[in-house]
Order: structure tokens, then sequence, then C-alpha cells
């Protein structure tokens, strides 16, 4: 925590150094354009800027330098993972193509989450009438599914904002900075709040809970973000403690039908 005023504060200081800036901007905005150009990490459109704080702001852009850079997630095209032993998805992250299957289920889902049009395969057929309700809960599945995976990757997603809580140490006992991260009009439930431990020295995600709404006090859960290991050139974590995300992978290419044939 000392680190990050210090880093702060010399921030700050740097920029009241430079050229002077135009009429109504403040101090605090160039220290924020600062470290944009320092880890390359600019926000997505319709990020809360204005109402995050400047230190959870930080500790978003140092935590995505930890797990591989702004550059390598970029980069990052394809990844698989099984969720909780239930699903299995393949995501094309550059073009929003899904490939969703519930074994539990025997179901398919194949789909575009921009778009959200796509096709469906149930007990074996093709889905025709309802349609749309399995297109709509396979987007589900995918914002749910894809956000217990690459959370960390999306703290300065549209709609986003970040706001610095407290020091603190996790479950297990390793000292973080937590911050809160809550939403407006993105998303299937964006009344949730997380609060998320960012641990003090490697700055990875090791702890989240999860707040139905701004006005619980007590978390639903509090689960780890354990064994990070690298799949391409980013890092990823599987282990939510009782649960896991398995069979994960980063590929830079899949077969052409995975988006197209049951």
């Amino acid at each position: 925590m000392k680190n990050l005023i210090l880093s702060l504060t010399v921030i700050v200081l740097l920029s009241s150094c430079t050229s002077s800036t135009t009429s109504g901007e403040s101090a605090d905005s160039t220290a924020v354009e600062s470290e944009f150009i320092e880890y390359n990490n600019p926000p997505a459109e319709g990020f809360n800027q204005e109402g995050s704080d400047l230190l959870a702001t930080l500790l978003a852009d140092k935590s995505m330098l930890a797990m591989g850079g702004r550059e390598a997630w970029d980069k990052t095209r394809y990844i698989k993972w099984t969720f909780f032993g239930r699903r299995d998805h393949t995501w094309d992250k550059w073009t929003g193509d899904v490939r969703i299957e519930s074994p539990g289920n025997d179901l398919t889902i194949i789909m575009n989450i921009n778009t959200k049009e796509g096709k469906a395969m149930k007990g074996g057929e093709e889905v025709t009438d309802s349609l749309s309700y399995y297109l709509q809960a396979g987007y589900e599945m995918w914002v749910n599914d894809s956000y217990w995976l690459v959370m960390p990757f999306k703290l300065k997603d549209s709609g986003v904002t970040l706001k610095y809580l407290r020091e603190d140490t996790t479950q297990t006992g390793q000292r973080a900075d937590v911050v809160s991260l809550s939403f407006e009009d993105v998303g299937v439930t964006p009344q949730n709040v997380y609060e998320v431990w960012i641990d003090t020295d490697s700055k990875l995600v090791t702890q989240w809970a999860f707040f139905p709404d701004s006005t619980t006090l007590e978390p639903r859960f509090i689960t780890p973000w354990a064994d990070y290991n690298k799949y391409g050139e980013i890092l990823l974590s599987g282990n939510r403690g009782r649960n896991s995300l398995s069979n994960i992978e980063v590929l830079s290419e899949v077969p052409k039908e995975t988006f197209t044939d049951f």
C-alpha cells in the first residue's frame, strides 16, 4: 500500500512539472493519463472514470500488467474452459463467437454474444420454436461463466465503477488492497457488487466477494482466485475453492467447424 501511495505521489508530482494542463484539467486527470501511457491499459468506452478512485484504477492497471499486460490480453483470441464441471466453452474473443456445450442438459449452443444470433441443439435435434429462449440462456451462461474466469482483465470495462476500500488480508492470510466493483446499465445483473482483493506483492487478484446489490451488508460468498498458470501469453486462475474452472486453454486457432457445426 505504501508503495502504491508513493508511486501515485511521484506520478502527480511529475505531472505537475510538465507543461501546464489545458483549462479545466486537474492534476489528477493528468496523473491518470500518465498511468494509461505507462501501463498501456486505456479504459473501455463507458468506463466510469470520473466516478472511480484514482488509486483503484491504478491497481486495476497494475493487475492487468501482472497477468501479462493489455497487449497480451488483446492478442489473446480463443479461450476454452469448463465451468464447474457443468459447461464447456469455446470463445472467440475477437469476433464474439461462442460454443457452449452442456452435457448434463444434452444441449449445445453456437452463437455470437454481440449479436445474440445463433442456433441450438437439444436432445439431438436442432431447436426451432424456442430458439430465442436458448440463445438468451446461452448468453447468460457465457456472461456468468466467463466472468468467473477473466474478471481481472475486465476491471475497466464499460459501465464499471472502481472504488478503493481498504487494506486487508485474504482468508488465507495474504495481504491485499480491496477494491469494490459496481456496474451501471451493463450485463445481466447490473445491481451486483463485488469486492476484489489485489495482492500487495504480486498485484494478482487473489480473492473476491459477491454482493447481490449495494444494500447487502454481508457477501453471498467469498472465494479464492488461486493457482494461476500461464496460458498463451496471459495468466489465468481456475481455483475457486470448492469449485473450479478446468480444461483451460488459450489457442491461436480452433477447427473451423467449432462455431458452425453441431
